[in-house]
């Protein structure tokens, strides 16, 4: 039997204190849509059979630990399907917050485990079947990159 090792490109792991994934949220819905892209591919991430949770938009009113409850649902979906942290994501809503609204739902993303990179109305971002992939496709775009790792001192 031959064994075989795969790393990480520069031969280490992942910086465990680096960005993760970033992901599209279409809230703009009876329910939330989370999708994830790679190289301008997008694919929506659904929960593995048996294992399914809804994750209902709240009313737009809502207070924080109620959207709070929907940021946590969607980040575990994700990182599960993904099995890799997640911790950014593009927000669709029904239509474009208000200031109010925008810092209440950055609270909330915050407490749920996410940095929002954007949030949008629906139509700024429905160019496809999709306005999930079309946020996933956005947030890949926004998201941050990890830091190079600095080359060692030869001396």
């Amino acid at each position: 039997m031959k064994l075989f090792q795969i790393e990480e490109p520069d031969g280490g792991p992942a910086d465990p204190s680096g960005p993760g994934a970033a992901i599209g949220i279409d809230a703009g819905s009876d329910y939330a849509e989370v999708a994830f892209s790679v190289g301008g591919n997008a694919v929506l991430l659904e929960d593995r059979p048996g294992f399914e949770q809804p994750l209902p938009i709240p009313p737009s009113k809502a207070g924080i630990g109620v959207w709070r409850e929907l940021f946590e649902g969607v980040r575990i979906r994700a990182e599960r399907a993904l099995a890799r942290p997640v911790t950014h994501a593009v927000i669709a809503l029904v239509q474009a917050p208000d200031a109010a609204a925008v810092r209440s739902l950055r609270q909330a993303a915050e407490l749920g485990g996410l940095d929002i990179l954007r949030l949008a109305g629906r139509t700024e971002l429905s160019h496809g079947p999709s306005v999930a992939l079309a946020a996933a496709l956005l947030a890949e775009d926004l998201a941050p990159r990890p830091e190079p790792a600095a080359a060692p001192d030869p001396g």
